[in-house]
């Protein structure tokens, strides 16, 4: 019954390849019996995709699709063309999983759940209410996590969904196709740069908790390099997504807030600290007016733009 329900749907499982000519094998012979589709895109890895093992060790039902970058690509990139493929057959969910064998296949039936039942367009793992795990990981590694997943809910506007770069994730066809590919990242900060777009179509995501799961590999991303390597295209999708948002696909209440908060508490700081500067230099106090009037702008600037913040937080799309 629970197959048959599955079954209805054309459901397809796109899995980017590169160097895991083991690990893949052990991916495809979990995949559920409900799986109409398997496509694989080989980013030009240097290690053989096991082709016939791989079509051995498949669904019995699944057809499977061999795509080959000519250039490295990156997971991203790799993905895409992966959700190409998945477009162009006529799948009607798509599932994106990782060669690595490092996610739980048996949480496919909580991806796919919520989105047959139409209570969201996107369902994704989230591994931080694993709290087992949290207590494994180191607390650096834990801290760096936590603060790039905060400035990720910012800057795409997911504040009611964690763990933003989970990459095991199941998607509603319909939404994909109104997605501009082109804007979507090749590498890293691929899942940051769908969470960026899904945002503008109103799309509802939903986080599935679920352990993580790792090999005996070390990740090659290091904590201390995130700031570096995220910081400017955080940056970039935060103030792209304001933009669009609040002045030039709607104005409301929120772009009121920023129109004056931000300016304002600029002013106070660039005001105020002109003025320190001038007058410790003559050695002489600050007159009162000129204290009350950067403080007054910083106060008040600081207030509207936690105020904007806070519509920007009701009103981010959410899961029922």
């Amino acid at each position: 019954m629970e197959t048959q329900k599955y079954s209805s749907h054309k459901i397809a499982v796109v899995i980017p390849f590169y160097n895991a000519s083991n690990e893949i094998l052990l991916v495809i012979s979990k995949l559920p019996n409900y799986i109409q589709d398997i496509i694989i895109v080989d980013d030009h890895s240097s290690t053989p995709l096991p082709k016939s093992d791989i079509e051995n060790l498949s669904p019995p039902k699944a057809t499977i699709y061999f795509l080959e970058n000519p250039t490295n690509l990156g997971v991203g990139g790799a993905t895409k063309r992966g959700f190409e493929e998945a477009i162009k057959i006529g799948a009607e969910i798509i599932i994106k999983i990782d060669a690595d064998d490092q996610m739980d296949l048996s949480y496919l039936p909580d991806l796919l759940d919520p989105l047959i039942a139409n209570n969201c367009d996107v369902a994704k793992g989230n591994r931080f209410r694993d709290l087992k795990a949290l207590r494994a990981m180191p607390l650096v590694r834990r801290i760096g996590n936590l603060g790039l997943s905060f400035l990720i809910k910012s800057a795409t506007g997911y504040w009611h969904n964690f763990d933003p770069t989970n990459g095991f994730l199941a998607l509603k066809t319909d939404v994909l196709k109104k997605l501009d590919f082109n804007k979507l990242a090749n590498r890293y900060y691929f899942e940051t740069s769908l969470l960026s777009q899904l945002y503008f179509e109103k799309a509802t995501v939903k986080d599935i908790a679920m352990p993580a799961i790792y090999g005996d590999e070390k990740s090659h991303m290091k904590i201390w390099k995130m700031p570096f390597v995220f910081g400017a295209r955080l940056t970039n999708t935060f103030v792209k997504r304001i933009v669009k948002e609040y002045f030039l696909y709607d104005f409301n209440i929120g772009s009121m807030y920023l129109l004056f908060g931000f300016p304002l508490f600029m002013f106070g700081l660039i005001f105020g600290a002109t003025e320190w500067i001038y007058y410790a230099s003559i050695n002489t106090f600050a007159p009162t007016g000129t204290i009350m009037i950067v403080t007054l702008s910083i106060i008040l600037g600081f207030q509207l733009i936690l105020q904007a913040i806070q519509y920007d937080i009701i009103n981010a799309p959410k899961a029922p």
